[in-house]
């Protein structure tokens, strides 16, 4: 149903709906989400402890997922505390300087991670197709630099977002139909035209998802045929296990990134976009660090001497 005009206005705060108002399930989303996060603080801030003690570590594949556990472990932090508070409280309300924060904080380490996921592509091409100059290809400044550039990338596509997002005058309502302030739900109870908004949001989404990618496939498929082309099968086993926890990491995060931002906003089912959020904010974050760990020997090698020097020492 389409509103007047009077009843829109420039709003102080929102309020954000969160993912259910049954009083029976508060418990079980807190505990849950509760253990998740538990598990996402202690998987990566405990797997950037473990690259930076561990100098068999000191490469620039684990460079790069140090800086990956920290991205997610950023940006779950941005926004499942306020989750849990909402659980936890009946005032769901979050001030708009807070909303525009979190959404800017988010997008930032959201579209962070994109660019990294591509640069750790690059890196194992690299690794496995020029083994022998990969120390002196991947160099220590080279790996700032791309890292660098992941982060000004992400900063730079949620400036532009959170800059248009600033020149909305009026709102419809504050009731904000989300576990945070996300921007598709945002625009959606905006009075004036967000036309431009919306065309940004796809422009720059899609185009981070093209280019990334694009260079994530050209890697692996170099990958496959020098991987191919080898005669040992142990060393094409190895191949595929270091390159299998980075390709599920990808599949997984750029597949539910895709469905929520790259899609039309025509049609969109609002629990959808919440079950997919939920997934790419909370679930994700908790099991890139479990998903590089469990299927890498070197760094169940790093954390058995870890745990040993320190039952010993």
């Amino acid at each position: 149903m389409e509103m007047g005009k009077e009843n829109c206005t420039a709003v102080a705060e929102f309020i954000l709906l969160g993912l259910s108002d049954a009083p029976e399930l508060r418990v079980f989303l807190l505990l849950v989400f509760l253990l998740i996060y538990g598990v996402t603080v202690l998987g990566n801030l405990g797997m950037i402890a473990l690259i930076q003690v561990s100098p068999r570590l000191h490469t620039p594949m684990y460079f790069f997922l140090s800086h990956l556990s920290l991205v997610d472990f950023c940006y779950s932090t941005i926004i499942v505390p306020k989750m849990l508070a909402n659980i936890l409280n009946k005032d769901k309300a979050i001030s708009f300087l807070g909303c525009a924060a979190q959404f800017y904080l988010f997008c930032t380490c959201v579209v962070t991670e994109v660019f990294l996921l591509a640069v750790m592509a690059y890196d194992r091409f690299v690794a496995i197709c020029n083994p022998l100059l990969y120390m002196v290809t991947m160099s220590r400044n080279l790996c700032v630099e791309l890292v660098s550039c992941c982060y000004l990338g992400g900063t730079v596509c949620s400036l532009i977002h959170l800059c248009l997002a600033l020149e909305i005058p009026t709102y419809r309502s504050n009731v904000i139909n989300h576990f945070f302030c996300d921007l598709p739900p945002l625009l959606s109870l905006a009075c004036s035209d967000v036309t431009v908004n919306e065309l940004f949001l796809h422009i720059v989404a899609t185009f981070n998802e093209i280019t990334t990618t694009v260079v994530i496939l050209t890697s692996y498929l170099f990958i496959l045929i020098t991987i191919l082309r080898m005669r040992s099968a142990e060393g094409r086993r190895k191949a595929f296990s270091t390159c299998a926890s980075h390709l599920t990491a990808i599949v997984v995060f750029h597949g539910t990134i895709l469905f929520t931002y790259c899609r039309s906003s025509s049609g969109n089912s609002a629990d959808a976009d919440k079950v997919a959020a939920v997934f790419y904010t909370v679930v994700i974050p908790m099991l890139n660090p479990l998903i590089y760990s469990l299927r890498n020997k070197d760094v169940k090698e790093a954390l058995r001497r870890v745990v040993s020097s320190k039952m010993f020492s």
